[in-house]
This record gives C-alpha cells, sequence and structure tokens, in this order.
C-alpha cells in the first residue's frame, strides 16, 4: 500500500439536528490539490467509531488513489448531539448524506466519482443511503448487516418478524422510561462481556470492541434503548429492487452467521453490475481486521471503486 496521509475535520450535518460531525479524511499519496480525485464514504458497524475497521479501510482504499471519509455516526463517537449513543437508521443514513454534502464543497473531489462502503450496519445504512442518494456512483459493503433484520429476525435469520414484537414493546417502555428519568437505558451491540456471547463469532464482537484487540474510549458498545422503536422496523434495503441501480459490490466471510444479510442485498438490487466475494474461512468479525482477510477485500473493493468511479 503507498502511504497516505489523514486530516481531521468537522463537518456541520445540514440535516436539522444541529449536529457536528467528527471525520478522518484520508488522502492518496503525492496527494495534489489542483487535482480532482474520486472519493468514498467508509461508514462504522453500530457500536463502533471512527478509528476502528471503517478508519482501517478508508486508508487502505485511500492507497489506491482516492480520497476517503471514516467518519464518527451523529449523537455518536467524537461527533455531537445529544442523547448519546442514540442508533436511529434513518439518522444514521443522513449521515453518509451530510459527508457527501461536505465532499460536494471540496474542489479536488469529482462529484460524479462519489462512491460509499460501509462495514456491518454501515453497509447496510450505506446500501440504504445509496438508495436515496443518487449522488453515489457505487456501493460495496464488507460484512453487510440489515440491521432491521438483525434485530427482527436474529443474526442467523432464524426469527420471524412477529417475534420481534417484544423488541417493539420494550423500546416502547424504554421512551417511557426516559421521560420519566434523568438516565436513558441502554442496550448492548455487541456483548459486554464475554460470557454473554452466545457463539464463537459473536465472542469476536466482545474481543473486538472490549479487549486490546481494537477497543477504543468512544465506543462503549452499546446504544439507547428507545433506537429499538426505530431499528425493528427499518430496513437498510428497502425499495432497492427499483432504485439501487448503481453497481454493488458485497464482501462477506463463508463462515459469517450475517452471511444472509448480503445474500440479500445482492439479490434485492435492481443493479445489473452486482457482486458478491466470499472470503474463505473468514466470519464477520474476521473482516474487521484480520489482516489477510481485510488484504483480500481490499483487493476486491479497490478495482471495484477504480472501475466504477472512473
Amino acid at each position: 500500500m503507498k502511504s497516505t496521509s489523514m486530516k481531521s475535520i468537522s463537518i456541520k450535518n445540514l440535516n436539522g439536528q444541529g449536529v457536528t460531525i467528527a471525520a478522518n479524511v484520508y488522502f492518496p499519496a503525492d496527494f495534489d490539490e489542483s487535482q480532482q480525485y474520486a472519493a468514498v464514504v467508509v461508514s462504522h458497524p453500530g457500536g463502533g467509531v471512527k478509528e476502528q475497521t471503517a478508519g482501517l479501510y478508508a486508508e487502505r482504499l485511500a492507497g489506491s488513489g482516492l480520497v476517503t471519509v471514516a467518519y464518527d455516526a451523529s449523537y455518536q463517537g467524537a461527533s455531537t448531539g445529544t442523547p448519546r449513543q442514540l442508533e436511529n437508521p434513518y439518522i444514521r443514513t443522513e449521515d453518509v448524506s451530510a459527508v457527501i454534502d461536505y465532499l460536494t464543497t471540496l474542489p479536488y473531489v469529482d462529484n460524479n466519482r462519489i462512491g460509499a462502503m460501509g462495514v456491518c450496519a454501515g453497509g447496510g445504512y450505506s446500501a440504504n443511503a445509496a438508495i436515496t442518494d443518487r449522488r453515489i456512483k457505487s456501493l460495496a459493503t464488507v460484512s453487510a448487516v440489515n440491521i432491521g433484520q438483525m434485530f427482527r429476525n436474529g443474526w442467523e435469520n432464524n426469527v420471524k418478524d412477529v417475534d420481534a414484537l417484544p423488541y417493539v414493546v420494550a423500546g416502547s417502555d424504554a421512551r417511557t422510561s426516559d421521560a420519566n428519568s434523568d438516565e436513558l437505558g441502554t442496550l448492548p451491540l455487541a456483548p459486554m462481556k464475554e460470557e454473554d456471547a452466545p457463539n464463537e463469532e459473536l465472542r469476536q464482537a466482545w474481543e473486538y470492541y472490549h479487549t486490546d484487540r481494537c477497543q477504543h474510549p468512544n465506543a462503549p458498545g452499546f446504544m439507547t434503548a428507545r433506537s429499538l422503536n426505530q431499528i425493528i422496523t427499518y430496513d437498510a434495503y428497502n425499495l432497492a429492487e427499483a432504485f439501487l441501480t448503481q453497481p454493488v459490490l458485497t464482501v462477506a466471510g463463508d463462515q459469517a452467521g450475517s452471511k444472509w444479510m448480503s445474500d440479500d442485498l445482492i439479490a434485492r438490487a435492481a443493479s445489473s453490475d452486482k457482486t458478491m466475494h466470499v472470503v474463505k474461512g473468514a466470519n464477520h468479525m474476521s473482516l474487521y481486521d484480520v489482516p489477510e482477510y481485510v488484504d483480500e477485500a481490499v483487493s476486491v473493493l479497490t478495482p471495484f471503486f477504480a472501475r466504477t468511479l472512473k
């Protein structure tokens, strides 16, 4: 990978919530401000921050000649907004477009060559943004999660929609509790303790967020419980059959319990240019940071964006 440089910035979010988004912009080697570059917005997983896997992929893609941005979601990380750790999927989708708003103000970014990618829930949010925002010319995901599907149907798609009704009740009750308390209720987005993990794959999620593997003080690993009301009925791929016409690449591990959500995105996208790359031996979490699997993911992401943002 060619060496890159990085600059930390603040982006005024124009979506009406008065939030300032904290972001890191990665520049390719030999960056020349007088030239124009293709750009890619990289969105982090639910419960993550820009310094983790999103920043890793943003830096690696910048090494291939792109301007890339990894950012903290509104209400999370170093971005502003209260309540803290709100995981409202509609706002997170709008965050992608807010970062693109910023990119369009930069003379060195070609507005006709902007792409989006995301990891885990960030992949789902990026897909939803691509459906609604035509400035996104191509879409890539790594270990994609449609967060509404995940909460409704379970990690391995073995729960019926109707059986998720208790989560809607819990979110509703949380809102009442929040209105009558000084402290907001929370729920884990990944296991908070090793013993809470139901399987090895999700044990690795605990390891990623809560050990030296990749823990970060801005990523506490939980969300507000009131977020359930928005999440349960959210479909990141809503109307993909009609409007997701841009080129699409999904990258998923063959051992990932979440792979079915990448399969679903490929099946539903209206695009005539859609591909899934399956990484043998990788599970959901290993595509976050395990070098051999990240290398393989980048080896397909790089030519994909070179072709679709040329």
